[in-house]
């Protein structure tokens, strides 16, 4: 009996032992995601210059970083070891809790430029295979302007043109035509080949009624397809009084332009 235990033990031994290195070589296989900004850990961006609205140029193709772009104001980094594919692909991004599409290079570069709130922090990308990496961090510098309102909006296919529109209470109009408004608004980047994201933002919103449409701009087909926007508004971020309320709606045809929210700021 006692060789026959000895026996199966080692059986199942050696069949841990090949799981073990069946795992390990899937695993050696995974994408490998490297973090250039932001990183782990404790900043101050006192006397940081942050620039998160961007150069528009027609046709504009996707969201790019400006050049010089502060490292205070960036996510970038690469992944590495991902599998060969031909053109971009996307993944996603989870900035402090929502999530946004992330076009990723074909050399697996990504990189967009992001305004931080200060306090903590959380970054993560998800890659198109299913790989995932997180970095937290925490800013200490309490007199940063704060985006008190963020409207963001991001949509579900390719080679679409959905356009986000912002009308605050004294009726500014922030769209792809005008998007930095008088009352200190502004829209980042018009992206007109799909996922997005645009984002609006404002350090000090007015106080009243706020207007959020989309518009369902085109297609680069023949017929328009039919694509999910997502909108996000984020009031009070990083802030014990922050809120944030997610909408999706569909866009069935270009042309298509829809109120997706009315709300107030107190």
């Amino acid at each position: 009996m006692k060789r026959k235990t000895t026996g199966w033990m080692n059986a199942a031994g050696y069949s841990l032992l090949v799981l073990a290195c069946l795992q390990g070589a899937s695993a050696a296989h995974a994408s490998d995601i490297d973090f250039a900004a932001p990183l782990n850990g404790w900043r101050n961006t006192s006397g940081d210059s942050e620039r998160y609205t961007q150069d528009v140029h027609y046709p504009a193709v996707s969201v790019t970083t400006p050049e010089g772009q502060s490292k205070l104001a960036l996510i970038e980094g690469q992944i590495r070891n991902a599998p060969k594919r031909k053109g971009k692909t996307v993944g996603t991004l989870v900035v402090d809790g929502t999530p946004l599409p992330q076009r990723v290079e074909e050399d697996g570069k990504f990189s967009r430029p992001y305004a931080f709130p200060a306090g903590s922090n959380g970054v993560e990308l998800r890659a198109p295979d299913g790989s995932r990496k997180r970095v937290q961090f925490y800013d200490a510098y309490g007199g940063k302007t704060q985006p008190k309102l963020r409207v963001l909006l991001a949509w579900d296919t390719d080679g679409t043109d959905l356009d986000l529109h912002v009308v605050s209470p004294d009726g500014a109009h922030a769209w792809y035509g005008d998007r930095v408004v008088a009352n200190g608004g502004a829209l980042d980047v018009d992206v007109t080949t799909g996922y997005g994201p645009e984002i609006y933002s404002s350090a000090a919103p007015l106080k009243g009624t706020y207007l959020v449409f989309v518009n369902y701009y085109g297609s680069g087909s023949d017929r328009s397809d039919m694509t999910v926007a997502q909108v996000t508004i984020i009031t009070n971020e990083n802030t014990p009084n922050e809120k944030s309320e997610t909408i999706r709606v569909p866009m069935r045809k270009a042309g298509e332009l829809t109120l997706v929210k009315t709300f107030v700021m107190p």
